[in-house]
């Protein structure tokens, strides 16, 4: 008894065959079973090569598998269904496999791209690393250059590999720029350090140096020196580390020793210099009562005295200088006005010479009034009319000459 299937069938003599294109398949034996039973088995073991057909379509179509591993999948599954002891529509799985092959393709070819691309974003990546690199390991910012570098290094880790020739290029430049940074930094710092011996050395002298003056009291001249010692340790630049501070307290607390004590005598020269003030104000309040001067001689001698007792009051706060002085000297001046205008009402030369001017404006005069009278009875009014302007202005000169001569003494 023999049993029928679509894709194949059970002899009478237990052989079981696979129909395909090109005829009937020997597959198995079955001499003494059911056939129907044969022709199940061998339908399951079919049915088992159609479910990895079907997981290996979905799992490339989804592109879980690669192409690289998809081709020896599909060439197994192609043999184990060559050869298959089953039964059912083996050259359909054979050409759903088949069907794989331009999907593959596809998708070998966006890898391709994929990659070329990944490739591409990859060079233009470490060109620019190895440009930042670079330009650190050219720059002197020691501290963030070399943070900078270590995440660089980060990024580059992260970035895949090129071809050969091209990655070890961009690596041996991104190295040597990492070397040189560092050789830079290092030989800074070895230089940072040698300066700070050398400015440890002279701090600890100019430290000496303000230690030693701290007790002086000729303020102007130490104070300048002072100055001149901050400066120099401005200009020195840090010393050690450790010995910065310590030297930094040792000068600053000489200085203030120094400039409490001077703080403390300007405050008493403050407080004489104030005393000397009220003497002074004093001083010029009795030499103010000689304004104005009406007898020269007398105010002189009251104010030789005076002049005296300034000079003897000594220095005022700086202030009340040039107020003081101003009036003290407004006093001198006057009485030395005086004095001068004395002087000139004595001085019979001064005393000839404005009678002289007295007697050439009386002669002019006279001189003027002839000359209007002729002109008058010539008829001559322009003559007349200037004449009389003439006449005018040398009895108005003559009035201040004869003023002028009066206030001689005899």
């Amino acid at each position: 008894m023999n049993a029928e299937a679509p894709w194949g069938r059970v002899a009478d003599d237990g052989s079981v065959y696979v129909r395909t294109s090109v005829g009937e398949r020997l597959v198995g034996q079955w001499p003494d079973g059911d056939p129907a039973e044969a022709l199940a088995l061998y339908t399951r073991r079919f049915d088992g090569l159609q479910v990895e057909v079907e997981l290996l379509e979905r799992r490339i179509t989804q592109g879980a598998l690669a192409p690289d591993q998809a081709g020896p999948s599909i060439a197994a599954a192609r043999t184990a269904i060559g050869g298959a002891k089953a039964v059912g529509d083996l050259e359909g799985l054979l050409r759903r496999l088949d069907a794989l092959g331009p999907l593959l393709e596809l998708q070998r070819a966006k890898r391709r791209a994929a990659k070329a691309e990944q490739q591409a974003a990859a060079r233009l990546g470490k060109e620019r690393l190895v440009a930042e690199a670079e330009g650190i390991a050219a720059g002197k910012d020691w501290r963030a250059g070399s943070d900078r570098l270590r995440k660089l290094l980060e990024e580059w880790k992260a970035l895949p590999r090129l071809d050969r020739k091209a990655d070890d290029e961009f690596w041996h430049r991104f190295s040597a720029a990492r070397s040189t940074h560092t050789r830079r930094r290092k030989q800074h710092f070895a230089e940072v350090e040698e300066q700070r011996a050398a400015a440890t050395v002279v701090k600890r002298r100019l430290v000496s140096q303000a230690e030693a003056l701290r007790g002086a009291t000729d303020w102007g001249p130490t104070a300048r020196a002072y100055r001149d010692l901050m400066q120099e340790w401005k200009a020195v630049g840090p010393a050690g580390r450790g010995d910065e501070e310590v030297l930094w307290q040792r000068f600053r607390d000489a200085q203030d020793v120094f400039f409490r004590a001077r703080g403390a005598a300007n405050t008493a020269q403050d407080e004489e210099y104030a005393a000397n003030a009220v003497l002074k104000r004093a001083v010029l309040a009795d030499a103010e009562r000689l304004l104005p001067v009406t007898d020269p001689v007398a105010a002189r001698v009251a104010f030789r005295p005076l002049a005296e007792r300034w000079d003897e009051a000594g220095k005022v706060p700086r202030d009340d200088v040039r107020e003081l002085e101003r009036r003290m000297k407004a006093v001198e001046d006057a009485i030395g006005a005086a004095e001068d205008e004395r002087w000139e009402r004595s001085n019979p030369e001064a005393q000839a010479r404005a009678a002289d001017t007295v007697a050439k404006l009386e002669a002019s005069l006279r001189e003027l009034e002839d000359t209007r009278e002729k002109a008058a009875a010539a008829g001559q009014e322009t003559k007349v009319r200037e004449a009389e302007q003439a006449i005018q202005a040398r009895r108005s000169w003559l009035e201040q000459a004869r003023q002028a001569l009066t206030d001689f003494t005899p």
